[in-house]
């Protein structure tokens, strides 16, 4: 299921582009599989989302919650809080 992920903030600072297409193995089923997963990928990834709890996260141009399911998502957004460095 190739997902195409937008980077915004300092996630696009870190990692260095503003999106890419991706296909997450199969047992990455919620935003928080995700970011683990692409955290595992090693630099840049796991230096931008060592802390996982100032991501946020749109799926489908919709809020979504750590736990929220991506399965047949197309376009999966990442994002730091307002305000956030």
């Amino acid at each position: 299921m190739a997902i195409d992920l937008l980077y915004f903030g300092a996630f696009r600072d870190s990692i260095g582009r503003d999106g890419e297409r991706v296909d997450p193995p199969s047992h990455v089923v919620t935003v928080a599989d995700l970011i683990a997963w692409l955290a595992e990928r090693g630099d840049p990834y796991a230096g931008a989302f060592a802390q996982r709890e100032r991501v946020l996260a749109a799926v489908e141009a919709e809020p979504a919650e750590m736990e929220g399911n991506i399965f047949g998502a197309r376009e999966v957004a990442l994002f730091p809080p307002p305000g956030a460095l």
